[in-house]
């Protein structure tokens, strides 16, 4: 298990390496944009890389972010019940999310095919939509594995 679990991590720390580098993309396209746009000269198809950049810096993030628990997590309610309570929330919370994901991903990937198979783009910069949300895809598949792990380690007593 503990292989599944170092591979899931590896994997979620390359695909947030990802989405940072997606970010700052986005952060100096804009600056660049701005900055020729007051010369008359804009960067043609910047709100589609953009939107682009942007779906990949927040659908690769998520794995990572679930990961570190780096998440909004309201625990008021969910304090207040006993230990064996939390555990029994805790890892069935973790299966329910690691199978909408699961769903996520299967209807990215129908998506995928479809866009790819009716040649779908982007207007300015004729960008095809089916790289990116077969990316998003697999950052789906990534999250309900590290949800599985979650579960699975607070099942067993750890605190991965």
């Amino acid at each position: 298990m503990s292989r599944v679990f170092s591979t899931a991590r590896s994997a979620a720390k390359a695909l947030h390496a990802i989405a940072g580098a997606s970010l700052v993309f986005v952060m100096l396209l804009t600056i660049m944009d701005v900055v020729l746009r007051g010369f008359g000269k804009p960067i043609p198809g910047t709100y589609e890389l953009v939107g682009y950049a942007g779906g990949i810096a927040i659908g690769l993030a998520m794995p990572m972010t679930s990961w570190r628990r780096a998440h909004v997590y309201v625990d008021a309610f969910v304090l207040r019940l006993p230990a064996a309570a939390r555990l029994v929330l805790h890892v069935a919370t973790r299966l329910l999310g690691a199978g909408l994901f699961a769903v996520l991903a299967w209807n990215l990937v129908l998506l995928g095919l479809d866009l790819r198979r009716s040649g779908e783009v982007s207007p300015t910069l004729e960008l095809e939509f089916y790289p990116v949300v077969f990316g998003l895809a697999a950052a789906a598949v990534l999250q309900a594995i590290v949800l599985l792990c979650q579960a699975a380690a607070a099942q067993r007593g750890e605190n991965e």
